[in-house]
């Protein structure tokens, strides 16, 4: 349940920074930390789905996402 946890945290603090009106970096090292602990999560508790999705988002993040 740590890594259920640790998933919902991130979240709230990827919210509290759009909110903030965070530059795209810090959402972005935010949105890659999320990924690793959701397959952290996936890996304990999930399901094929949940699996999929972290992949998912996985080769999302893998992409430049902000150009310079």
């Amino acid at each position: 349940m740590d890594e259920a946890r640790a998933v919902i945290e991130r979240l709230n603090r990827i919210e509290a920074l759009e909110g903030e009106g965070a530059p795209a970096t810090a959402l972005l090292a935010e949105l890659r930390e999320l990924v690793r602990e959701a397959e952290a999560w996936v890996r304990t508790e999930g399901d094929a789905r949940a699996e999929l999705a972290v992949e998912r988002c996985k080769a999302a993040m893998a992409a430049d996402i902000v150009r310079v």
